[in-house]
């Protein structure tokens, strides 16, 4: 215990709200007494003081900040170029274009937002210290997933409204129902990449093998997976079975089908292709849904195999 106690004195500094700084110790203290103080809330108000603690953490970095700007810059020059002096029927094709946009963006953005959410406290020692806590380990990899989870759907919120409300001005009413599928999918599809990023961060040993687990995430959801079911599409003429599967076993695939359902529209490559299938947007939602609860699940049973067990 006295070890420990020295552990975490030497463990850093943290800001405090007047501008002062607060040793791990008494952030350790302040996370203890948080947590006892929601006994009625039982493991959720655990998991929702772990998840209040990475989100003041992240705000403090300003990830979120970045990449909001990031995602207004990009909606607002899709909707721009896309939509200016177009008619109601034009929504589509902003949206069509902000999809391929985002296909690659929101991914690459929600690893990055995540991979470092496991590994990172674990390489500083606060994750001993969180797990120290009489909290569970799933709680606090979940609270730590809803902490980054709040931050990037806020980003994701406040970027792509810029591009909403301009959109919205040059075609009114009408284009927000497609923009706004649009922008519930990225949200879905952030969440799932950043679910993956949470697992590739709790299996990885150093934060630069996490780095590079989300890259080669990203390269292969992204490209590989996409050229290799478009070469079997266009050459194998698989059942609708297979083709259902192959978009299933994409997340970022899901995406496409929920945002190109909704519009007339649908461009070519990949889109086309995903557009052709006859996947329910309900099943596409589902597809998301799942990409978001396994990798979580996966990373709670990793956690106890890579940095030991309570």
């Amino acid at each position: 215990m006295t070890d420990e106690r020295e552990y975490l004195e030497d463990e850093g500094a943290e800001t405090r709200p007047d501008g002062g700084t607060a040793t791990a110790t008494e952030s350790a203290v302040r996370l203890g007494a948080l947590t006892a103080s929601l006994p009625a809330l039982g493991g959720l108000g655990h998991v929702l003081t772990l998840a209040d603690r990475e989100y003041r953490t992240l705000s403090r970095s300003r990830w979120p900040v970045g990449l909001a700007a990031l995602f207004a810059v990009v909606s607002l020059a899709v909707a721009a170029a896309s939509g200016a002096g177009a008619g109601t029927g034009r929504a589509g094709a902003v949206v069509v274009s902000l999809a391929e946009f985002s296909v690659y963006l929101v991914p690459l953005a929600a690893l990055a937002f995540g991979y470092a959410a496991v590994v990172e406290p674990a390489e500083r020692g606060t994750l001993d210290m969180l797990f120290a806590l009489p909290v569970r380990r799933s709680r606090v990899l979940l609270g730590t997933y809803l902490g980054r989870a709040l931050g990037l759907v806020a980003a994701l919120a406040v970027g792509f409204g810029f591009g909403g409300a301009l959109l919205f001005r040059f075609v009114g009413v009408s284009g927000l129902g497609p923009y706004a599928r649009f922008l519930l999918a990225a949200v879905g599809a952030g969440l799932a990449f950043l679910a993956i990023a949470v697992l590739v961060s709790t299996l990885a040993r150093e934060k630069t093998h996490a780095l590079g687990g989300v890259l080669l995430a990203w390269v292969w959801f992204v490209f590989a997976h996409d050229l290799l079911a478009l070469s079997a599409v266009v050459f194998a003429d698989p059942p609708e079975v297979v083709v259902t599967a192959l978009v299933l076993l994409n997340p970022a695939d899901c995406f496409r089908v929920l945002v190109l359902s909704g519009v007339q529209t649908t461009g070519g490559g990949v889109g086309a292709a995903i557009a052709s299938s006859s996947l329910p947007p309900a099943l596409a939602g589902a597809g998301l849904l799942a990409w978001i609860v396994l990798p979580l699940a996966g990373a709670v049973q990793a956690a106890g195999r890579v940095h030991g067990r309570q």
